[in-house]
């Protein structure tokens, strides 16, 4: 019992330090879903970026528009395998393609909807093989286990580093849901390590979701170079 309890808790941090990443790193406003309705999801939202309609030119300050996103977390110490990612297509296939509009939950976007997965594990060389080759838009996220914190520290949760970030085709590629106009850049710290982050033609993408900055912001900031 107490072992189930325990992974039930690091699960559960787990899924906090995801949320707290994709918001503060990629502009997602996700909340927890679980229980047994959930229907494979674990986080449930939007990702928040600066696209412009394919039948208009790309202006130089796009507004923001949002994707549909739906995520698994496993806080697992064994390597992640092909599995998951079989059984996340499964997921995105049961919420975008085997309902209409009308008989799903869950709302949708013009723009498509993503398929996320983090882990605390690596990636398996294997699990990459099956989401580059996916039609499923992929990202996925190694989140490694933070340090751990002393007890006089005041601090809630620790993000800690990221390991790797990655996206498939189907989602990053010219014929993916981006339009191959956003790349993940690793943003790197002068104390060390470093964060992903999101650029579009070369101009950093400014954190942003709408429960935290309000209806507008410029989307993006020029970078020294």
């Amino acid at each position: 019992m107490q072992s189930m309890l325990s992974m039930v808790a690091r699960g559960t941090a787990f899924e906090q330090r995801s949320l707290q990443l994709l918001q503060e790193c990629f502009s997602m406003s996700l909340k927890r879903v679980g229980g047994k309705s959930d229907g494979g999801v674990d986080l449930l939202g939007w990702w928040w970026l600066p696209l412009s309609p394919d039948s208009q030119p790309i202006p130089s300050t796009p507004t923001r528009r949002r994707i549909r996103v739906l995520a698994q977390c496993k806080a697992e110490k064994k390597k992640f395998s092909p599995n998951y990612v079989r059984e996340m297509e499964g997921v995105w296939y049961m919420h975008t393609q085997d309902r209409s509009p009308s008989e799903s939950s869950i709302p949708v976007s013009e723009l498509g909807t993503v398929a996320l997965l983090l882990s605390e594990s690596k990636f398996t060389t294997a699990t990459l093989t099956r989401v580059l080759g996916s039609n499923v838009p992929f990202l996925l996220i190694h989140l490694p286990p933070p340090p751990p914190i002393s007890q006089d520290s005041r601090a809630e949760t620790t993000l800690g580093e990221v390991g790797c970030a990655f996206w498939n085709p189907a989602l990053g590629g010219a014929q993916g849901v981006l339009r191959g106009r956003l790349d993940i850049r690793w943003e790197r710290e002068p104390g060390g390590g470093g964060r992903p982050g999101l650029w579009y033609h070369d101009k950093r993408v400014q954190n942003w979701t709408p429960d935290t900055h309000g209806e507008h912001i410029n989307a993006l900031e020029y970078i020294d170079r």
